[in-house]
């Protein structure tokens, strides 16, 4: 049996189709109209996920996992692997769980936001400002995760998801000029993580 990822290529479904990729998990890839322009599309999202939300994954018995980071512990939880989480007990458990939560608490909302103002912003003369002032919020959140960086991967030797999720959004606004000039080490560990043969093939696809 194997899991199905509902996903829209280069989005954030690319974190945990990654994360598959990486542990082997056999998968099936259900490919989602662009969710902001599709209405088609949310209504045949939601009919799984209320939220019409990718990355939206389908377990092997059926039953629906949401929200990355949870798909991320699970995974790891499944497949009884430290590769990308640190075990209990680790010495870089609590950095790791205190980031991925800080990632997905903090930056990812601000592209939910600021990827369609209208949903939140009424006037439409506002909604410019909006997303400016997010974006520039966004850009203060990552300099915080940059000055905790380590190299050459977010935990220092040990590769982890978190570099997977920086791969991912590294490549969102800003995107990557900026964050050779302003966040260099959050710079070399995407460039370092575009690098793996293990993921070469998911970014690819990702990111033609």
């Amino acid at each position: 049996m194997s899991y199905k990822l509902y996903g829209r290529l280069g989005w954030g479904s690319a974190i945990v189709e990654a994360q598959l990729v990486w542990y082997g998990l056999p998968y099936t890839y259900e490919a989602v109209d662009d969710l902001f322009k599709s209405p088609d599309a949310r209504l045949k999202l939601e009919k799984v996920n209320p939220l019409a939300q990718v990355p939206t994954l389908v377990m092997p018995d059926g039953s629906v996992m949401s929200e990355s980071a949870a798909i991320t512990l699970l995974l790891a939880d499944i497949t009884g692997k430290d590769q990308l989480v640190p075990a209990p007990g680790a010495p870089e458990r609590a950095k790791f769980l205190r980031w991925l939560i800080f990632i997905v608490a903090n930056i990812y909302p601000t592209f939910t936001y600021a990827d369609d103002p209208a949903r939140f912003v009424a006037v439409n003369a506002a909604r410019d400002p909006f997303r400016a002032a997010t974006d520039a919020y966004a850009q203060k959140l990552w300099r915080q995760v940059e000055g905790e960086a380590g190299r050459p991967w977010f935990l220092g030797e040990r590769f982890s998801a978190l570099d997977i999720y920086i791969d991912v959004m590294t490549r969102w606004r800003p995107k990557r000029g900026w964050f050779e000039g302003e966040t260099p080490k959050l710079f070399a560990i995407a460039r370092k993580a575009d690098a793996l043969p293990e993921l070469k093939e998911v970014w690819k696809r990702n990111y033609p």
